[in-house]
């Protein structure tokens, strides 16, 4: 089945028009990520490419991590370019975290071009059994009461 796009010839323009031919500088499209949760913590793993390490910066603030990269184009005005399809620039990207989060542990670390952000739940949010106290039967009728911590 095929879709009807009204935006892809007007985003063809639009590149065309702002420069997005071969040799230039082209802004990242996106960073492509997985985020999966294993136990007490989660984990994203970004892919970034020939980013060098020290431009990644990792960045909570109320409640938003911002994961922000830059991929340099090579600085040799000698080459003469057949093709380029590999973004440079910087990369951003944005998750919401929930109130779950003990920001002051996340940690990273960056590996053949992946980056890997271990984010822990906080010991608040961690679930839990609560126990049920029960009295000997003694033929009295107990009643229990939840009280909140």
């Amino acid at each position: 089945m095929l879709r009807f796009d009204p935006f892809r010839d007007l985003d063809a323009i639009t590149s065309s028009l702002l420069g997005a031919g071969s040799g230039t500088d082209r802004s990242p499209r996106f960073m492509p990520m997985d985020l999966y949760k294993v136990d007490d913590h989660y984990v994203l793993d970004a892919d970034l490419p020939g980013v060098d390490p020290g431009s990644i910066d990792l960045d909570v603030d109320r409640g938003t991590l911002t994961v922000t990269a830059h991929r340099s184009a090579p600085s040799d005005d000698s080459r003469q370019w057949l093709t380029s399809e590999r973004f440079t620039g910087t990369y951003r990207r944005q998750l919401a975290l929930g109130d779950g989060i003990d920001t002051e542990r996340i940690t990273a670390s960056y590996d053949n071009g992946v980056l890997s952000v271990h984010i822990p739940l906080s010991e608040r949010a961690a679930p839990r059994k609560i126990s049920i106290a029960q009295s000997e039967n003694t033929g009295e009728q107990t009643t229990l009461e939840a009280s909140a911590s």
